[in-house]
């Protein structure tokens, strides 16, 4: 069987597991080694973070060719399942999406995101039909993003009903999972499991209930954004302020990753 194949069947059995998929959020070929290493089971990308990575803002800025070719280096060093954070499609025309899907399914990720933001849910709706045709047969875990509680968009039981009208819309035109960022409350992620046909993907947030609780209220997939990156860069500006201002080292060399250990995960390549 392929490899693509093998990693989207395995990535998409992972979404009705006994236990929840939790996948670390990555922003170039070093994290995702050190997640994979640390017994992921699969790996995604944070946008925020991927464009923080490469000296560009969040939001659509960064370019399709660096887009790609960070793809290609996680995919190189790992060996696991890689969902990858395609924003908006960074266009809003579903056609050129479409092509830009089809060509990420090419170098044999597993599976991507795609948002509605502020934009119409029509035409995330279009975009992952129109994607869903680019692809063929090229099989593609496609989970459709709303921003109905992280915009705001509604509140209480009306914020329920908008993400859920979305969560069908998304589904008929091909959509395989439903990420909804932004909702916290365990309550309204019971009801949006039990009325969507679509594995549920919740952000992790500071003083969210735990995994466990979300888990059993009918949530499926955890991500956690950018948190990883601001984590590790805050703790890194941390260590540079110390260093320079007060020329203080203690802190510097804890819990460091060792040299021979890191070489090693980036000596992999891609299957020929």
């Amino acid at each position: 069987m392929p490899r693509t194949t093998t990693l989207h069947s395995l990535f998409a059995s992972l979404h009705s597991k006994p236990q929840p998929l939790v996948i670390p959020n990555a922003w170039d070929a070093a994290s995702a080694a050190l997640f994979a290493d640390a017994g992921a089971s699969a790996v995604a990308t944070s946008s925020a973070s991927m464009a923080w990575s490469l000296g560009y803002a969040d939001g659509g800025t960064l370019p399709r060719d660096e887009l790609l070719s960070t793809i290609w280096r996680i995919q190189r060093v790992i060996d696991i399942p890689l969902t990858v954070d395609l924003e908006d499609g960074y266009s809003n025309d579903p056609q050129t999406v479409a092509t830009l899907v089809a060509e990420v399914a090419d170098l044999g990720v597993a599976g991507i995101n795609l948002e509605d933001g502020a934009q119409s849910p029509d035409l995330l709706a279009d975009k992952i039909a129109a994607s869903r045709k680019a692809l063929g047969a090229l099989p593609l875990f496609i989970n459709a993003r709303t921003d109905v509680y992280l915009r705001g968009m509604a509140k209480g039981d009306a914020a329920v009903a908008m993400a859920l009208e979305r969560a069908a819309q998304y589904q008929v035109a091909g959509a395989d999972g439903l990420f909804v960022p932004g909702m916290t409350n365990i309550e309204n992620t019971s009801r949006l499991a039990r009325q969507t046909a679509l594995p549920l993907n919740l952000m992790l947030l500071p003083n969210m209930p735990s995994i466990s609780e979300l888990f059993t209220a009918g949530a499926r997939r955890f991500t956690a954004g950018p948190a990883n990156f601001q984590t590790a860069y805050g703790h890194a500006r941390t260590l540079a302020q110390a260093l320079i201002v007060d020329h203080r080292v203690s802190g510097l060399f804890n819990n460091s990753l060792g040299y021979d250990a890191m070489n090693a995960l980036v000596t992999g390549s891609l299957p020929g």
